[in-house]
């Protein structure tokens, strides 16, 4: 990724000692960082990115680039050097501004906020797994759009990484995955420099990395000199040579190399090296030029942007020719890559809805949920769906379920017991771009992929999670598998959606707003066990999609004698039978089904107080931990508030035994609300 021939070259070394100077200088700035990587990394920079990326920095959103990911991303410095110095707009402002407020250079590298980065990474390990995801997303695309003489899908994947990102255990699950799925258009550059935070990584990370990922399935490449930017390209050459596996190029480096009295130690590894230190480098490196300057023939020998005008320009040629010989492939290949939904979405969904309620089933929702991917997902070409081993349990599959292993162009995948990895590989499908994914496994398991699912809000990505077995509900299986602080402590994560519908119909258009929401995450909760369905009105129906809103409205207008009682989930139905109860004895009960707390509360203020009036008091009631429903009901010594709830493990027993036992029943719901009254 040279500029032109007549333009003055730059030596490697130049090329490579100008990412150690931006380095070292922002951190320097900055005074926090971690300039070890970046230094140590450089010359595998350079062999990638000035001689095999496939990028357009005018165009960072190209749909045939290359993906770049640094799963390593505490250094990334080394990303924000190479996109500068690539020619994206990432001006050298941005660097001197490094780590601080507002600046396009964060601590670790985030999608959306600087131009060319793919996928936010710092948790280590996800930026592999995403990748894991992204090559995935490549092979099925290109298998459903490619066409003889047509091969529009067609780029790699490259991900940075390094001891860390090896010793967490998503990299297990995720890097088993991309072996058993031969995605040959995977390739991981590993920084093998024997160091971490602690020190040296011998006395606590002895695997041997080669030997794991060929048992894997991978094709590896043992012992490249990471500093020798022939040996390292020519590894990379070899890489794509192999495309019926994934590869994994071992390259031994020194970290902070450049560093006369740092390099090779921890000292580097996470803060800066202090101006003696700097200086000694500078002078290490023959490197004269002051911090944050860059000489013209280097800035030239990296730019990146006339090569990648021409690269674009001839994958546009392709695409014009592809385009005229498949029009409504080339028409869905934009559609699905913009990530707008097909024409007749929406009035397929509502339809679905209606045909929900008419219908009035007393059934599961995890079955209801299976109904609504069985109608939504032949008009959505993009959806694709998986679960951890747990299929005939989750009902993530439908009648056109194709297993990615059987058919690359399918659209189901078979994760295994790997739940951290699939939700983090479910990411990086939603980043590529293409594909709507979800995934499903048991509530109680999504302690495996929370950081996954925090990611996926941070990173504002359309990914859709399904939590079956939502409550004590589940039954014998017992404390370990009830999940009863699970959905309060997922409500927690910033611009997380999470349903947890009553029936049917709330299930339809759960999966609905889901699927439609286009920059955000949620999480669909589902039971194990039958609910009973709700008749609504049409008015009621159309209210679900504001998240909270009046289920049954009060059955008297006696002031004193009123309360609004809030339910989620299975707990609808004792919500809705004590109302029934107390309306003998002229008391007036509101019951409000609050599917999604996150949908009510993004509503204006008047529907929120109609739904939830003032000076009424309140009652909650969900199988689960009591506290976040404070915050709708008042404090806990409020005597006009109060919540039906479990704030502590569950039991061993069947579902209807369990719920009994701790006070799920409508006799309980009804003292709960004499007491508030």
């Amino acid at each position: 990724m040279t500029a032109t021939a007549n333009a003055p070259r730059a030596s490697d070394k130049d090329l490579a000692n100008a990412i150690r100077a931006l380095a070292m200088d922002a951190v320097e700035a900055a005074k926090s960082g971690h300039p070890g990587m970046p230094m140590g990394m450089a010359e595998i920079a350079v062999a990638l990115w000035n001689r095999h990326l496939r990028h357009n920095p005018a165009n960072p959103h190209w749909a045939n680039r290359d993906r770049f990911l640094l799963s390593n991303g505490h250094g990334s410095m080394l990303q924000y050097a190479l996109l500068h110095l690539a020619g994206y707009d990432l001006p050298m402002a941005e660097l001197r501004n490094f780590r601080q407020l507002h600046s396009k250079t964060p601590g670790h590298p985030e999608v959306g906020v600087t131009p060319g980065v793919e996928t936010t990474t710092g948790p280590l390990g996800q930026g592999l797994a995403n990748a894991v995801g992204m090559a995935l997303a490549e092979k099925s695309l290109a298998a459903q759009f490619n066409r003889p003489g047509h091969a529009i899908v067609d780029h790699h994947t490259y991900v940075f990484l390094g001891d860390g990102c090896l010793m967490e255990g998503i990299s297990h699950e995720a890097c088993s995955l991309a072996g058993t799925w031969r995605l040959g258009k995977l390739i991981a550059l590993y920084d093998d420099n024997g160091i971490s935070i602690d020190g040296h990584v011998k006395g606590w990370f002895t695997d041997d990395t080669p030997r794991r990922f060929e048992a894997y399935g991978w094709h590896v490449i043992a012992k490249i000199d990471g500093h020798d930017v022939d040996a390292v390209a020519a590894a990379i050459e070899a890489a794509k040579a192999v495309t019926d596996k994934p590869t994994l190029i071992c390259c031994k480096t020194v970290i902070g190399k450049g560093a006369p009295n740092k390099a090779g130690t921890e000292h580097v590894h996470g803060a800066a090296l202090g101006e003696k230190e700097i200086a000694a480098t500078r002078a290490a490196l023959g490197w004269t030029h002051p911090p944050f300057e860059i000489p013209a023939d280097i800035h030239a020998a990296w730019s990146a942007r006339e090569c990648g005008a021409l690269l674009e320009q001839d994958w546009d040629a392709k695409f014009a020719a592809y385009r005229a010989a498949h029009p409504a492939l080339a028409a869905e290949f934009v559609r699905r890559m913009s990530g707008s939904l097909p024409a007749g979405f929406a009035a397929a969904a509502d339809a679905f809805v209606s045909a929900q309620a008419a219908k009035g089933e007393t059934i599961a929702t995890r079955k209801a949920s299976q109904q609504a991917i069985e109608a939504l997902a032949p008009g959505l070409p993009e959806l694709i769906g998986g679960s951890a081993d747990l299929t005939g349990s989750v009902f993530t599959n439908w009648s056109g379920s194709v297993a990615i292993m059987a058919d690359p162009a399918g659209n189901y995948v078979n994760y295994g017991v790997r739940e951290f990895a699939m939700s983090a590989i479910a990411n990086g499908l939603a980043l590529h771009g293409g594909f709507i994914p979800y995934v499903g496994t048991f509530l109680t398991f999504s302690d495996y992929s929370r950081n996954a699912l925090r990611m996926a809000a941070l990173m504002k990505l359309r990914s859709l999670f399904v939590f079956t077995h939502d409550s004590i509900g589940l039954g014998e299986d017992g404390p370990t598998h009830q999940s009863v602080e699970h959905a309060a402590s997922l409500r927690l994560i910033p611009g997380m959606d999470l349903w947890r519908p009553c029936d049917t119909v709330e299930t339809a258009v759960a999966w609905r707003h889901a699927i439609a929401r286009q920059h955000g995450p949620s999480c669909l909760l589902f039971t194990r066990q039958n609910v009973p369905f709700m008749l609504r009105d049409p008015a009621t129906i159309a209210a679900i999609e504001r998240g909270g809103y009046i289920l049954a409205d009060f059955a008297t207008t006696e002031a004193d004698k009123r309360v609004v009682v809030i339910a989620t989930g299975s707990e609808i139905g004792l919500a809705m039978g004590a109302r029934e109860a107390l309306a003998k004895d002229g008391i007036g009960v509101r019951v409000v089904s609050m599917p999604c707390t996150s949908v009510f509360d993004r509503q204006d203020a008047a529907w929120r107080a109609s739904v939830l009036p003032r000076g009424v008091p309140r009652v909650a009631v969900e199988a689960g931990v009591t506290d976040g429903w404070r915050k709708y009901v008042g404090a806990a010594d409020d005597p006009k508030s109060g919540v039906v709830g479990i704030d502590t493990f569950g039991e061993s027993a069947p579902a209807s035994a369990l719920f009994k036992y701790f006070g799920f029943t409508v006799e309980n719901v009804v003292a709960a609300i004499r007491r508030a009254l």
